[in-house]
């Protein structure tokens, strides 16, 4: 995995994460799979993301995070051309296991394996949430690196203020954190990195069904600037 070993500072966190999904994955897979179904909101922030970049002519468009595949699947099935990266062998060996079709990789937000202005639009679906606050501004400046000029960012996360840190899910040992933020701060975090904030939605939590939420959901919509401002 590119850069994995090689960045002081981020290494605990990615071993941790990575570990922590390769022991869950497959129960999180069963688990996960039909999330998007209970979701109708959430389907049309991503129909509105896939119109977006099938409009542009930026490039194709990287799952980050994509753990077991469902959102490439998602965004493949409304035409875009989408290939998936996990930080965990195990997510990926899911993903490709179940979408043959589609293109998935191992590899760190923290250091993509990309080329400068590469990609059409980038979908990290809940996937910044393990990352610590001081690492994150890095993992922007990243996003945007590897974007084209117009290119777009969805991002998904849990608003809120606190970390909780979780050690056992259904019976196995993990060690992972989830950051919970406010949109103003990562708002800010994007505009400094480049971006400029498109659209902010905040969902109230959906507390019935199989997938109950403790939290307000946020959604972010940012683009690459095609020209940068002084």
């Amino acid at each position: 995995m590119p850069g994995f070993d090689s960045v002081p500072g981020v290494t605990d966190f990615l071993a941790r994460t990575r570990a922590s999904y390769d022991t869950l994955a497959a129960d999180y897979t069963d688990w996960i799979t039909d999330e998007l179904a209970a979701r109708p909101l959430d389907r049309a922030l991503l129909t509105a993301f896939a119109e977006l970049v099938r409009a542009g002519d930026g490039g194709p468009v990287a799952d980050i995070g994509c753990g077991p595949g469902r959102m490439s699947a998602f965004l493949h099935d409304l035409g875009v051309d989408v290939f998936g990266i996990d930080l965990s062998p195990r997510m990926v060996a899911i993903a490709r296991r179940l979408y043959p079709d589609l293109r998935f990789a191992e590899g760190s937000m923290t250091e993509l394996a990309l080329r400068d202005g590469s990609l059409g639009g980038i979908v990290a679906w809940y996937s910044v949430i393990h990352v610590p606050e001081e690492e994150l501004p890095r993992v922007f400046v990243e996003f945007h690196r590897v974007l084209a000029p117009g290119g777009y960012l969805q991002l998904a996360f849990q608003a809120g203020d606190e970390v909780a840190h979780w050690t056992e899910v259904a019976g196995h040992t993990i060690s992972l954190d989830f950051h919970r933020r406010q949109p103003d701060r990562v708002t800010e975090l994007l505009r400094r990195a480049g971006f400029e904030v498109r659209t902010r939605t905040l969902r109230e939590p959906d507390d019935d069904g199989r997938f109950p939420e403790s939290t307000p959901q946020a959604y972010l919509l940012a683009r690459k600037q095609t020209e940068e401002r002084p």
